[in-house]
């Protein structure tokens, strides 16, 4: 290797720009871009102190490559590169998630504001990064605000402390009839995931523009191929998912949300009911590589890796820790304990503690507990109710939740119900489209305000805007465990062919039918 890529290697990975390693050595921006780039040396005196700096003999830096067979500079240690392919990699480009997650959860945080900025601006390497290791320690050090009213603990013992308890009626339920509600939990997920995904992270405006220009306003169908028409096109710039129109696939695509549910039936096939959260982090070590997980798992996934067990894996340098990922990968614990929302909630807290924290945590047993009161009651406020029955009742999601049934039940419409949901969500905040929260509001107005219908309740919950496969998803397990297969109309159900594609490694195809009949033998013996 030339001395021109030594020295230009050396600089980058201190993490130097061209006039930081200048003043290093008397020189100038100029002699290091002519050491770099034009092949020119320095002089004696400059080469011998830049040997010495970096620990070098002078024959190392004008000839050989000091990263030869893998060895370091003597004395200095490797450093990462500091410009990441995902951001989610990166905790310093995350910051203002950090910042927004700590607002959101109370803390005193609007004080290292400025910090936040100015460590932003800085250019990428190591002091940026050390800079970055010190706010995250003050802001998880920040006191609660005065006004901070709830009360949102991350531990079971101390969840179950704040609930409220919900009784209602629950009805018999035969093994055939069990069985075709547990297929039709699977179906409607996988349906409702299919609704939203060729338009997720789709803009309020852009998504009204495109159901409208597509005849499909309000919602009712899905999108299609022949929906996108180069007259269209011009109109509408948000690139739709093609490759998931329900017109030009033979069973359904691959998604994460979907990719939770085989991974929880992987998981208790492997280690049985009484998983712990270090089996869930092993499960996805062997089942998936880092770029099947995204935000606050793709940051846990890391933590796993580089040793930080649960519930650390859930905290450290985790901004998205209270984003939705937790609330799509609950279904299979209400699949496997039905007519038993707590047990049902207590498997989804072993899962998202692994990830999350507070509302990210109750996001995941309000879900599983719905769809385990689903399989047991039509009445749709009690299977929220018997959610919102195993999450703090001294938290902001409960908080929110029982807001949404509140005007359903005072004649709020849909649209002013979801006009208050971007209200208070706003998409143009960095994390609101992504939050726990606003989704798991979605998801409530979606079933509170589809009536049981399977096909009115996935596009309420889609056409709004936010995670759109996601709760579509979310919104269709739920359906699809209170009415059964019955209930999902072909229209729905033909576009996937009774198949789901994986990215799980061995598993590329499931077929429904065997994976409805492998969750009954995972049911309470």
């Amino acid at each position: 290797m030339a001395f021109s890529d030594n020295i230009y290697r050396l600089r980058k990975k201190e993490g130097l720009s061209e006039r930081e390693f200048a003043s290093l050595f008397g020189a100038s921006e100029a002699d290091v871009r002519a050491w770099e780039n034009d092949g020119e040396y320095p002089n004696r005196e400059t080469l011998l102190r830049i040997a010495e700096h970096f620990r070098l003999t002078c024959n190392e830096l004008l000839v050989l490559n000091p990263y030869a067979d893998g060895d370091l500079p003597r004395g200095k240690a490797i450093l990462p590169d500091f410009e990441p392919d995902d951001i989610s990699d990166s905790y310093t480009a995350s910051l203002i998630y950090e910042y927004m997650q700590s607002i959101r959860e109370g803390r005193d945080a609007e004080q290292y504001n400025k910090v936040l900025l100015a460590i932003r601006k800085m250019p990428a390497g190591i002091h940026r990064e050390k800079m970055a290791d010190i706010l995250f320690e003050a802001l998880q050090n920040c006191r609660l605000r005065d006004d901070f009213k709830f009360i949102e603990p991350s531990d079971l013992e101390n969840i179950k402390k704040y609930r409220k308890p919900h009784e209602f009626e629950k009805k018999e339920l035969p093994e055939d009839v069990l069985r075709d509600k547990i297929k039709g939990a699977w179906l409607g997920r996988i349906c409702g995931c299919l609704l939203g995904k060729p338009i997720e992270g789709i803009g309020f405006d852009d998504l009204d523009k495109l159901l409208k220009l597509t005849d499909n306003y309000p919602m009712n169908r899905y999108i299609t191929a022949k929906d996108l028409t180069a007259e269209m096109q011009k109109e509408h710039k948000f690139p739709v998912r093609r490759s998931c129109l329900a017109d030009r696939i033979t069973c359904a695509p691959w998604d994460d949300d979907t990719n939770y549910v085989v991974l929880a039936q992987c998981l208790i096939e492997k280690y049985g009911r009484d998983f712990t959260p270090d089996n869930m982090a092993q499960n996805w070590i062997a089942l998936q590589g880092r770029n099947a997980y995204y935000t606050a798992e793709r940051v846990a996934f890391r933590n796993f890796v580089n040793g930080y067990k649960p519930p650390f894996s859930a905290v450290y340098k985790n901004p998205y820790r209270e984003m939705i990922g937790a609330q799509i990968r609950g279904d299979y614990f209400g699949y496997i304990n039905p007519g038993d929302p707590e047990k049902a909630a207590e498997m989804a807290f072993r899962d998202a503690c692994i990830s999350h924290v507070k509302n990210g945590i109750y996001g995941e047993m309000f879900v599983a507990a719905m769809i385990a009161c689903a399989a047991v009651t039509d009445n749709m406020e009690d299977i929220i109710r018997g959610g919102l029955a195993q999450i703090p009742e001294t938290s902001r999601l409960y908080d929110k939740i029982d807001r949404v049934i509140k005007d359903f039940k005072n004649g709020v419409t849909r649209e002013e119900a979801y006009a208050r949901v971007k209200e208070e969500y706003n998409i143009k905040d960095s994390d609101s489209w992504l939050h726990t929260i606003s989704n798991a509001a979605i998801v409530a107005i979606g079933l509170l305000y589809g009536e049981g219908d399977f096909g009115k309740s996935i596009c309420a919950a889609v056409e709004v805007g936010y995670d759109t496969d996601c709760n579509g998803a979310t919104v269709g397990s739920v359906l699809g465990m209170r009415n059964g297969t019955a209930g999902i109309g072909e229209e729905w159900t033909k576009p996937v062919g009774g198949k789901l594609e994986t990215t799980i490694f061995g598993i590329s195809v499931i077929d429904l039918d065997e994976a409805a009949e492998k969750t009954m033998k995972h049911l309470p013996q």
